[in-house]
């Protein structure tokens, strides 16, 4: 079978490898090079760089759905398209030219979570489970019918790094098992139930500044959620102030102290510090702020930042 793979993130780079293993690809078409970080050094998509370890030849469109891009891959005369966080929608003429499919292996329980960030804004959203999917791909986002559908648990620890990996493990099985289906002639498309459709949008720098006003859990669910990027902060002495874990803490018990001394003030107040963290008001409880980082620093423990920056006292008001 002659399969030609897109994709680009981290997520599609488990997926490529494993179906290196038991399939020969014979192209990955992934995004261009961009330039990166303070130096501007031009940086390659974890895709390219697996592909080249991996000694298949890359393509990098600026955009695939062009007729040189089309002319181009008619030339592999491919059975099947496989789209894995690529980051590019096709067209209908890229997507009419592989002989059996173009299947896609998108990041959540379809219809949930339709987008660029489901796996983002699932644990934003305090989901317990999430999951991948096997679709067949078509023009709009996300709207193909499902082939396989696979269950993931989201745990309290996870972050969209840690989730991200387990859901590409099982990513990859999915696309074999679809794979295998396809040979064997036994596949069956499911049309999604778009009435039950939610979405998950690119994210945006401002989607990680921590609205105090919100519950413990959420705030902790988007620290989480939003790893590495855009990351949550919020401000001090008008500096960024980079929020790298909590602990959420309910005022219905009583496990670091007084719960008396933590209904005053507004949220976003610290209201306690000690060697335990750094302890400020929400909407409806408290968060014990573990690692933080200021702007121009680097990133500490709560007492490492105590000890270092004095200002930092019960009263002060995070976000100004």
């Amino acid at each position: 079978m002659k399969i030609i793979f897109f994709g680009s993130s981290g997520f599609a780079v488990a997926i490529l490898e494993e179906l290196a293993r038991g399939e020969k690809i014979d192209l990955v078409i992934t995004q261009p090079d961009r330039q990166k970080g303070r130096s501007l050094k031009m940086s390659s998509t974890p895709v390219k760089s697996k592909a080249e370890e991996l000694g298949i030849k890359t393509f990098q469109p600026p955009r695939i759905n062009t007729k040189e891009s089309v002319e181009f891959l008619k030339k592999f005369n491919a059975d099947l398209f496989v789209v894995v966080s690529f980051g590019q929608i096709l067209s209908k003429a890229v997507l009419d030219l592989p002989k059996l499919q173009c299947i896609n292996i998108h990041a959540s329980l379809l219809p949930k979570y339709r987008g660029a960030a489901p796996i983002n804004w699932a644990i934003a959203n305090g989901e317990k489970e999430t999951g991948v999917t096997a679709m067949k791909v078509n023009e709009k986002m996300d709207e193909g019918d499902i082939i396989l559908k696979e269950v993931v648990s989201v745990s309290e620890e996870d972050d969209a790094i840690t989730l991200s990996e387990k859901l590409s493990k099982k990513g990859a099985k999915l696309l074999l098992d679809t794979i295998r289906l396809i040979k064997d002639n036994k596949v069956e498309f499911i049309p999604q139930d778009h009435s039950k459709a939610t979405y998950a949008p690119k994210l945006k720098k401002e989607d990680g500044l921590i609205d105090w006003q919100k519950s413990a859990d959420e705030i902790n669910n988007r620290i989480r959620a939003f790893v590495p990027w855009p990351g949550c902060f919020t401000y001090l002495d008008k500096k960024i102030l980079k929020i790298y874990k909590v602990i959420p803490v309910h005022l219905s018990g009583e496990p670091y102290g007084s719960p008396d001394r933590w209904t005053k003030g507004e949220p976003g107040t610290i209201v306690e510090l000690n060697k335990k963290g750094i302890f400020v008001k929400t909407w409806n409880g408290i968060v014990n702020i573990q690692e933080l980082q200021l702007e121009g620093s680097r990133r500490m423990t709560a007492e490492e930042f105590i000890v270092g920056h004095k200002q930092i006292s019960p009263g002060l008001i995070f976000g100004c």
